[in-house]
């Protein structure tokens, strides 16, 4: 039995997955499996998963992907007592990471997870690069934060995650809601800084309005606070909006802040309107 399974999930990810795939293949600590579960993939990408993992990869079609019911099935197939999460567009910058995410695990029992750090790519807009700079670096401001995880690349013993398992309902911050949770069980969520994969996403505003309004339905299940639109969110656009003009001018890009402050604007106030809407139904 290996010590460690893999979970990669992918969907047409050409442009990253044989960088993934090679990074996690080449890892000093070899304990492992990889399982691979594509969703409905036309790009290319599931065959050179085949090719790389022909006896572990699977495929489902891409209107059955819910995330928390894929993740929990995924579970299933896992032979390691420590199951690690690695999305197929999140590229190992070394060959200590596997090593590096998983030690708060084998040293510390109660710990129930552990997220590694993601540096954005080289494309990524300023915004983006600021806001997982705070997220993750050193993990000092994010740990001020109520809350935060992310399961893009993470780690979790199988004994908990088979005992508590993802929501299978929610299609959007699943990994949110499961850490809540433990962490309301008196459970301690770790970060692993030295565990570094490439991974970061540039939206169109279109884009940033679907997401943030999800992550504000889902926001509205996990933590069924209501917000009203003072404090929920023209508070919060305006602090996180005079870090962005700081931020855009210390790293020169001051021609960046009136595009910046529309995005952040779509951003706060979409997440805020999808929570007030979850939280109006009946």
């Amino acid at each position: 039995m290996p010590m460690v399974s893999i979970v990669m999930r992918s969907i047409n990810d050409l442009s990253f997955i044989e960088k993934t795939l090679q990074a996690v293949l080449g890892q000093k600590f070899k304990d492992f499996e990889l399982i691979n579960i594509d969703s409905g993939s036309t790009d290319g990408t599931y065959e050179i998963i085949k090719g790389y993992n022909p006896d572990k990869s699977y495929q489902i079609k891409r209107e059955d992907y819910v995330p928390g019911r894929v993740l929990n099935d995924a579970v299933k197939l896992c032979s390691g007592e420590i199951i690690v999460f690695n999305n197929s567009d999140c590229i190992p910058m070394n060959s200590d990471w596997l090593g590096n995410l998983i030690k708060p695990l084998l040293e510390h029992p109660e710990v129930a997870a552990v997220f590694g750090n993601q540096i954005p790519r080289p494309d990524a807009t300023p915004l983006v690069v600021k806001d997982y700079r705070r997220a993750f670096g050193d993990g000092s401001v994010s740990a001020s934060w109520d809350h935060f995880f992310s399961l893009a690349t993470s780690a979790v013993r199988k004994c908990d995650i088979r005992q508590y398992p993802f929501n299978d309902c929610l299609k959007y911050s699943e990994d949110i809601e499961w850490s809540w949770r433990m962490k309301k069980d008196g459970r301690k969520i770790a970060y692993a800084p030295d565990a570094v994969v490439e991974h970061s996403h540039n939206y169109k505003l279109r884009g940033v309005w679907k997401r943030f309004y999800n992550e504000g339905l889902a926001d509205g299940f996990i933590y069924g606070e209501r917000k009203n639109l003072l404090t929920g969110m023209l508070l919060p656009f305006g602090v996180e909006a005079c870090r962005d003009i700081g931020f855009l001018i210390r790293s020169g890009n001051i021609a960046y802040i009136p595009y910046g402050l529309v995005y952040r604007f779509i951003q706060r106030l979409s997440a805020w309107k999808g929570r007030r809407d979850f939280l109006k139904k009946p």
